[in-house]
């Protein structure tokens, strides 16, 4: 069995961070989102991975991520030039997947259950497809399944008014070869895409035996702000222990689960976990409160925190206010300027959002 983990797209409603990267590198607990995915499939027995990319972030997924050696698998890089769909990502992957069943994972996707025993089912009942749901408050918003009284599907619909069921599609499926038969003949929907989401009805409706099964635990699409500290959050939680590489002096006070990484450097602050600080950070006069994650080469001076991400190389010196539930984006610098008058001073890119309480 062959996957298919398709990191495309632009990423706008993460912008500004994606104006300058993939969305599927955005780190949560200071680890990319698609990687994330990539160890889950390899968990899972399946270690032959394509990775469809796109022209704008490619380069740099494919720079990042490596060839697989880190993950014990092989990578495969895909390029689709423009974003045509998800059935048109398994269609330009064809030479890759081959005669394979394989399973397709969306890049951006968090979940927390294991891959394993989805694959063991999928091969045992020898099914046409599988698709994996999750029970959701507002159906509307998401494809939704309608299933028959044994998980059957029915039908697919997406973001329905009147939804059939609240079982939302959380873009991790699995298929047979005969799949590529029913995409070779798909015409583009009305946004101009060729869905995949189309190509699994075609499925149930020429008999084919497609199912679904419910993830049990947390699904998380990390593609707004709110999504990804919600599961910077449930990782921190499910997996952070303590472990402390870098120099830490002797006035800091450190409670709950605290990592920090080799060469950083912690001068007379408080640190309430669970907290993952990078390497060759240095923290001074800081308090840094739970669930929030610091990546690599990041400076803080006189900052306090709570529940926020920090990207790589940001600089944050001598704030006047706290900072909470918020994203800061590689190479940002906030500095509290003593100059007369007082005033707020900024510049800002395109898309950014800034709250002032």
């Amino acid at each position: 069995m062959k996957a298919l983990i398709l990191s495309g797209g632009k990423g706008t409603r993460l912008r500004p961070l994606t104006h300058t990267g993939a969305k599927q590198l955005v780190p949560v607990v200071n680890k990319p989102i698609l990687w994330y995915g990539i160890e889950q499939i390899v968990a899972a027995g399946i270690t032959d991975i394509g990775i469809v990319i796109s022209p704008e972030t490619g380069d740099e997924i494919r720079a990042v991520t490596g060839t697989g050696e880190r993950f014990n698998c092989k990578i495969t890089y895909i390029p689709q030039n423009s974003p045509d769909g998800l059935a048109h990502a398994v269609k330009i992957a064809h030479p890759f997947l081959g005669n394979s069943p394989f399973l397709m994972y969306l890049g951006d996707n968090l979940i927390q259950d294991s891959l394993t025993q989805f694959v063991k089912d999928f091969h045992q009942q020898q099914l046409a497809a599988m698709i994996l749901l999750k029970q959701v408050p507002n159906p509307t918003a998401f494809g939704v399944a309608e299933l028959d009284e044994q998980g059957g599907v029915i039908r697919l619909v997406e973001k329905p008014k009147n939804p059939p069921s609240n079982f939302a599609l959380v873009g991790v499926y699995l298929f047979s070869p005969i799949v590529h038969q029913i995409i070779a003949t798909l015409q583009p929907s009305a946004r101009g895409e060729l869905e995949i989401t189309d190509a699994i009805q075609a499925l149930a409706d020429n008999g084919k035996t497609v199912t679904a099964q419910q993830l049990q635990g947390w699904w998380l699409d990390t593609g707004k702000k709110d999504d990804l500290l919600e599961a910077n959050q449930m990782i921190l939680d499910a997996t952070l222990s303590s472990e402390v590489l870098g120099d830490v002096d002797d006035t800091t006070k450190i409670s709950g689960r605290v990592r920090i990484g080799q060469g950083t450097k912690i001068i007379n602050c408080t640190i309430r976990g669970p907290v993952v600080i990078g390497e060759n950070c240095h923290l001074e006069n800081c308090f840094i409160g739970s669930y929030s994650s610091i990546a690599n080469g990041v400076k803080l001076i006189d900052v306090e925190m709570d529940h926020s991400v920090v990207l790589e190389d940001a600089v944050i010196q001598q704030l006047q206010q706290r900072i909470v539930d918020s994203l800061i984006g590689r190479r940002a610098k906030l500095i509290h300027s003593p100059k007369r008058p007082k005033a707020s001073r900024f510049m800002i890119g395109d898309d950014c959002q800034i709250e002032l309480v």
